[in-house]
Parts: C-alpha cells; sequence; structure tokens
C-alpha cells in the first residue's frame, strides 16, 4: 500500500472512531490505539506535505455569507467541441498519443494554491466570470487543504455527487416535487450554498482534469505527467486511458461498457492530445480549444405511441405542451412524458394523437421526442386556457410561437404569490413546493390563499396525482394545521406587499400594536415617519389596502389562522436595543431563524453582520477562525455559544 492510500485509510478510521466516541456515545477502538494512529497519519503527513479533506489533524470552520462574490477568470473557459462518432473521434487525433477520459456531469471549479494552501475556489459560471466559493471547497470530501508544492498552482475540476449519495439526499426529502432532478442539480446547488455547513453535508468530491499553471515543474511535454503530478499532491484526478487513433474504438468500448455501473454521473467522454506544445500550437477557434473534443453518447432510442397532449399552464402565462406516450424503458428508468416546450416544435414535429413517435433522452436525462414516424399533422391547438378558460393566442418571438394565456388574472400565474405564502419567513407551510402549488392551481383548487386550509374536498384527487399518497396527504395537512398558528408580522408579509419585507412588517406590526384596522388605515405620510420605514415603503403598504381584492383576500384568510398575542410594552422586553448576530448550528433551537425569532419577540434585533454596535455574536463554535469570529474579536465583542446566550440573557424572562 502506498503512502497516499494508507492516509485515506487512516483519515477514514479516525473520523469514524471519532463519530462513535463523541456522536453515538460508543467506542470502537481504544485512546492508545487512536493516538497511535493519528501519529502515523501525522507523520505520514509531515513526509509528504499532504492533508486530505477530513483529517482529524485539521479543523474547518463553517462559514456563512450574505453573498458570492464574482470574480474574472485569468483565462476564459471555452467549451469542447463533442462528437458522438468513435471514427471520427480518432480521425480528429490522427498520429497523436491522446488521453481518453470521462467527461463528469457536475460543476467545474476551478482551484488555485498559494504556498500550498488552498487559496481560492471559483465555479466556471459563464466561462469568463465565476463565483467565489472557497469556504464550500474545504468541505469537499476528498479535496487536499495542504500539498507538498509551494508555488502557485491553478487547477481546474468538476465538483460532483455520486449517483448513490444523491439517492440518499432526496430520499430524506418527504415531498416528492421538491427532490432534486438528477445529481448536477444537487451538485450545483450544494456547492453554491451560502453556508459551507450545508455544503459539507452533501459529500461534494472533486476530480482534476486540467493543469493550468504550476511554474517550475518539468512535465516533459506530457499531459499525462500533469495528471501524475496532481496525484502527487494528493489530488484524485479523473480517470483516464492513453489512446491512439489504433486503440481508439477498442477504449471508447471500455468506457461505454464501464458507465452502465460508474457511480460517477458521465454524459460523455473528453480526448486531449498528451503533447502539450503541439496542442498549444494548434490555437483556438471562437468557441473551442483546438487540443481537445468531447465524446458523447449516442442516444438509446425507443419507439412509442402518443397517446395525448397535456397542456400546462404555467406562472409566466405560456400554456405548454408535454406528450403522453405508452411507457418505455430508457437509460434504465421507465418514461411516460416529455416536453414539446412550444408550438414551433409541434408543427415540426407534425404530430397528431396516436402517432408512432421515437423518444430519447437528452443527455441521458432528459426525454425528447427524437422524431414523429407518422407525422399526422392532426393535433388541435386549444383556444382556451386549461386553468382559467379564457381565451388562448399564439405569439411569435425570433422565430419560434409559443401558446399563452391572455387573462391577466389566470389563477396559474398566481403561483409566485403563493410560493412567497408558503415560504419559511412566512407562513412557513413545510412541504408544499412550488411545484405541488403550480399543480393545485393548475387543477383549480386554489384561488385564494384562504383555500389552503381546506385542501381536505380535494382528498380523493390529490392522493391519486402523481408524487402523492396517503402518507404525502396527510403531512400536507398537518403541516396546514401547524402553520395556522402564527404571527401578525408574518401574516403581513405573506400576503406579498410590495417593497414589504418581513423585518417592515415587523416594524409596522409594533408600532400600531398588531392593530390591524389601523395598519390597513394608516395614511402613507404617518407610516412613513416609522422607523425604517420610508415613503417607497409606506406608499405600497398604503396603496395594497386601497384595493378591495386584497382586503378580501385577507378577510377570508382571517378566520383561518391564529394570531399569537404579543406584548408592545418596552418595559417588558428584556432584549431592547441589544443587536445581536447568530452562525453556525444550534442545539436548543430549531434552527437560527426559530431564536432570532426568540429574540426580536423580546425586543432584540438580529443583524448579518458584526460590527461595533453588535451586543454578541451567538455561536457554538466560539473558538473556530470563520470571518464573523475574526471580526467580532476584532472589534472585541463577546463571542458567545448558545447556552451562554440563554443563561446571560434568557434566564429572567424565563
Amino acid at each position: 500500500m502506498n503512502e497516499m492510500q494508507r492516509m485515506k485509510e487512516l483519515v477514514a478510521l479516525l473520523k469514524e472512531a471519532s463519530k462513535a466516541y463523541y456522536a453515538e456515545d460508543r467506542e470502537i477502538m481504544s485512546n492508545f490505539e487512536y493516538d497511535k494512529l493519528y501519529d502515523e497519519l501525522t507523520a505520514l503527513e509531515e513526509k509528504t506535505g499532504v492533508v486530505l479533506a477530513g483529517s482529524p489533524t485539521v479543523t474547518v470552520g463553517y462559514e456563512a455569507v450574505e453573498e458570492l462574490p464574482k470574480e474574472r477568470h485569468e483565462k476564459p473557459m471555452l467549451s469542447l467541441g463533442k462528437t458522438k462518432s468513435r471514427e471520427e473521434l480518432a480521425q480528429w487525433l490522427g498520429d497523436q498519443k491522446g488521453l481518453l477520459s470521462w467527461k463528469l456531469d457536475g460543476l467545474t471549479i476551478v482551484l488555485t494554491y498559494r504556498d500550498g494552501q488552498l487559496f481560492k475556489a471559483v465555479t466556471r459560471g459563464n466561462g469568463e466570470v465565476g463565483e467565489v466559493i472557497t469556504p464550500n471547497a474545504k468541505t469537499f470530501v476528498n479535496l487536499p487543504h495542504r500539498i507538498p508544492y509551494t508555488g502557485e498552482l491553478i487547477l481546474r475540476g468538476e465538483a460532483v455527487i455520486t449517483y448513490e449519495d444523491f439517492e440518499k439526499i432526496n430520499a430524506g426529502i418527504e415531498d416528492v416535487d421538491a427532490r432534486y432532478k438528477n445529481p448536477r442539480n444537487l451538485c450545483s446547488g450544494s456547492v453554491r450554498q451560502l453556508n459551507s455547513e450545508i455544503t459539507a453535508k452533501r459529500n461534494v468530491r472533486f476530480f482534476a482534469f486540467s493543469l493550468v499553471k504550476a511554474e517550475g515543474v518539468n512535465f516533459k511535454n506530457s499531459r499525462e505527467e500533469q495528471f501524475l503530478f496532481l496525484k502527487e499532491q494528493g489530488f484524485e484526478v479523473v480517470e483516464y486511458r492513453g489512446v491512439t487513433a489504433d486503440t481508439m474504438l477498442e477504449n471508447v468500448g471500455w468506457f461505454e461498457e464501464k458507465v452502465k455501473n460508474y457511480s460517477v454521473p458521465s454524459d460523455g467522454l473528453v480526448l486531449v492530445m498528451d503533447d502539450i506544445a503541439y496542442g498549444d500550437s494548434l490555437g483556438t477557434t471562437a468557441k473551442f480549444p483546438r487540443n481537445s473534443i468531447a465524446f458523447k453518447w449516442a442516444d438509446e432510442l425507443a419507439e412509442t405511441t402518443l397517446r395525448e397532449i397535456e397542456w400546462s399552464a404555467s406562472r409566466t402565462g405560456l400554456i405548454n405542451p408535454v406528450a403522453i406516450f405508452d411507457p418505455v424503458e430508457l437509460e434504465g428508468t421507465t418514461v411516460s412524458r416529455a416536453s414539446v416546450h412550444n408550438i414551433s416544435i409541434v408543427r415540426d414535429l407534425k404530430l397528431g394523437i396516436g402517432d408512432r413517435i421515437t423518444v430519447y433522452k437528452a443527455n441521458m436525462i432528459i426525454p425528447q421526442i427524437a422524431e414523429n414516424l407518422t407525422q399526422s399533422d392532426s393535433l388541435e391547438i386549444p383556444c382556451c386556457c386549461p386553468v382559467c378558460g379564457a381565451e388562448t393566442k399564439i405569439n411569435r418571438e425570433n422565430d419560434t410561437e409559443t401558446l399563452i394565456c391572455t387573462n391577466p388574472d389566470c389563477d396559474a400565474k398566481k403561483i409566485k404569490s403563493f410560493t412567497l405564502f408558503v415560504s419559511r419567513d412566512a407562513m412557513n407551510i413545510d412541504g408544499m413546493s412550488e411545484a405541488t402549488l403550480e399543480k393545485f392551481l393548475a387543477k383549480g383548487f386554489l384561488h385564494t390563499y384562504a383555500d389552503l386550509f381546506h385542501l381536505d374536498r380535494y382528498k380523493d384527487e390529490i392522493v391519486e396525482m402523481e408524487g402523492f399518497g396517503e402518507k404525502s396527504y396527510q403531512n400536507m395537512m398537518d403541516s396546514l394545521e401547524k402553520a395556522r398558528n402564527t404571527t401578525m408580522a408574518k401574516l403581513i408579509y405573506s400576503l406579498g406587499i410590495p417593497n414589504i419585507g418581513l423585518a417592515n412588517a415587523k416594524m409596522i406590526c409594533r408600532e400600531f400594536k398588531n392593530d390591524l384596522e389601523k395598519m390597513m388605515a394608516a395614511p402613507a405620510e404617518e407610516l412613513s415617519g416609522i422607523d425604517g420605514v420610508g415613503p417607497v415603503i409606506a406608499n405600497t403598504f398604503h396603496a395594497f389596502w386601497e384595493e378591495k381584492k386584497n382586503r378580501t383576500a385577507l378577510e377570508l384568510l382571517l378566520p383561518e389562522v391564529r394570531i399569537a398575542e404579543e406584548s408592545f410594552d418596552t418595559e417588558q422586553q428584556p432584549l431592547s436595543g441589544g443587536i445581536f448576530v447568530i452562525t453556525g448550528s444550534l442545539n436548543h433551537f430549531e434552527n437560527r431563524n426559530a431564536l432570532k425569532e426568540k429574540i426580536e419577540s423580546l425586543g432584540g434585533k438580529v443583524t448579518g453582520s458584526v460590527t461595533g454596535k453588535t451586543t454578541c455574536l451567538i455561536n457554538n463554535d466560539s473558538t473556530s477562525n470563520s470571518s464573523k469570529n475574526k471580526k467580532a474579536k476584532e472589534l472585541g465583542v463577546a463571542v458567545i455559544t448558545e447556552e451562554e446566550f440563554m443563561n446571560q440573557f434568557l434566564a429572567k424572562e424565563e
């Protein structure tokens, strides 16, 4: 066993032992054995200069940011030219030696190391400007934090989530509509989180596929030597095979067989010339480098019969055609639906009910119609919206025809307002995803917010809907019942009044002591005098109540909810004047929002960043080197644990 393999084994063993001891109250090895393995790992790290992700010799503090900073890449990241022909791959390579590797389906990341430490991680973005995700990259399960090479090292690779981890994460999400569609979407969302603690829970992995810069190293003019160098630094390199034109078909066949059970999502292969100087001398086209090319798997086709076109109204007013056909097996799954996208595609395919069609999965993921073998061209375009019954019209833009609903008040267009209403900071209705709301609106179940609390009228239909069943239905009803208990500020915020956030709603409610009639009747001049409420917010709040439909929606909603009683006597507000910042995970409160609500209910204020006015920073990992902890220490602001906060500030209140 080589040193790198032994280090990986030791990291895994020590992590398992720590988890058993600290999280599960059991021992799987003695302290003596743990210390012995720890010392062995430390010695290997010193010898190789590599510190692997997850090593117990280093502690990574989680960080949260308000937004992801943008940064321009030193060199534009071009796309690759593509082919689906193996013969074309061999012809392209000519008499050169090449490296054939997986084209992984995740999120491309550029890493920079300086002085042997990870300095920066940036997403590909649009190829010219990406997002800085350095704290998140530090949580990738296989990424080295320290490497032996101390010059500036820049490399590119793919952040991915395995199929196994994807299935585990999705299995933990009860609402079928809220589950991730594929590993790539999950990976993209995980890597771009504002809180690196969430990224850490997603088991993101990194595979290097290109070395951009490492001055002073002799790579003998070989890409493979670069890959071997990266392996020596502790990186996992994308699996590859050396090829020539003569061995191309054999090697593509090897990958094709392996992809059937490969744990990492891949949508093809990449072929790059091994000769660095020759490849670079070829230059680039406007879009592609000439030293590499991508190979896409040929799509698996299946023939079936078109049974129906479902016209689905969306929140934008578009009415999208969805093809329903006899189920077929594609890429290991059963498929019976495919989006047709717009009227232009319907007409190009000359669709008609009963036609024989061929279907495939684009990139082995998204079902599409490839060809219409019958071409009856008999499909009727609906003249009425399937949701509201209003007249439809065909809109033509950039040579593309789409079907739209002409009714500005179509229920399908209400999706955004309902999505806000059920969100966590509003009525906090768990499991009510945007996709579920869209289905209910399309079915005509929802017209006003109050209708959400009467979905039991449609139980028989809901339990038969795709993704639902008795258990999902009951979970939804339990969540709705729990959501009936709310605060006046959350109720006001949930109505979607323009420019009114939860913080503004709280200020207005506090000023009027939750007197709803006074709030609705207040003139804009009076509202603008409230601390934190300017003329713009005051005018939109006042104008909202001028519209009868908004008052009617609230009148229907009020009997469905129970507003919590609140005290606005400043003498009874123990945290009045206090400014608090919360970061990291919590033990006593369900989440940071729950603690924030508690602080605000006692007159305190919660902000997102530490300043000289901050009373204290609440962080259970008070010794971490997170940016908030550092800022607090610089400004002399106390950093206390959740328990210390409760003892100091909540003991009297209890």
